[in-house]
């Protein structure tokens, strides 16, 4: 059995081209003290489950097994990322998934430190920027959605042919707005009406650190509001 856990840790461990990491069953089986034929059968019946939410079959595969008279023979396996294996350990008991949990612990921190060892495992830094980027526009894209259409207070000051300085103090003394901790917010008889939406920014200083603002944008409603109290025709 020695024989079988090796094999199956190199198979773990091997993580070329920053590939997910994968756990067999057969080493859950001896990770966990069970049969290798009822962690087969317990993956099976959660399958259709797995399928029917994730969208896809767990991956099934073969490994080489010694036998005791030196031959060999190829035993079909599930091949299993860290989510699938959590899911699968449900329906263990707590010793089994505690040692299942604690195993994936100690592949992750291998699996770090060879990442960190191996620079080719690296983007290069326009990569990462690029991929950050990415992530981080999507983000902000779902953040702000509901203030996709909507007109910042430099915008609707223009309308008004103010500056938003200007114009800014001018809601103030209306009553219609008011500043705390640097930010400009809606008067709380107001705050229901959808009258204005918040919308996020983020940038980034030259070295790196994020800055985060988040500030007060007019809707079409707001505005025809704005119009009718600075004593303008509504659009």
């Amino acid at each position: 059995m020695n024989t079988t856990i090796i094999s199956i840790n190199a198979n773990v461990g091997n993580n070329d081209n920053c590939q997910p990491q994968m756990m067999t069953s057969l080493e859950i089986a001896e990770l966990t003290g069970k049969q290798h034929k009822d962690v087969m059968k317990a993956i099976r019946n959660m399958e259709p489950a797995w399928v029917k939410v994730r969208g896809r079959n767990f991956a099934l595969s073969s490994r080489t097994y010694e036998i005791p008279n030196g031959g060999t023979r190829e035993v079909p396996c599930y091949q299993l990322t860290k989510t699938e294996c959590l899911y699968i350990a449900t329906k263990f008991n707590d010793e089994a998934r505690a040692k299942l949990v604690l195993r994936w612990e100690e592949l992750e921190k291998a699996e770090m430190g060879r990442r960190m060892a191996d620079a080719r495992c690296l983007p290069e830094p326009k990569e990462i920027l690029r991929l950050a980027d990415n992530i981080i526009g999507e983000g902000l894209r779902m953040l702000n959605e509901d203030a996709e259409d909507t007109l910042t207070a430099t915008q609707v000051a223009k309308t008004f042919n103010m500056t938003v300085f200007h114009f800014n103090e001018v809601l103030r003394d209306l009553g219609i707005q008011y500043r705390r901790h640097g930010h400009w917010n809606i008067s709380d008889d107001l705050a229901h009406r959808d009258f204005v939406r918040m919308r996020t920014h983020v940038s980034y200083s030259l070295k790196g650190l994020k800055k985060v603002k988040h500030y007060m944008t007019w809707t079409m409603s707001g505005l025809h509001y704005l119009n009718a109290r600075l004593g303008y025709p509504n659009l």
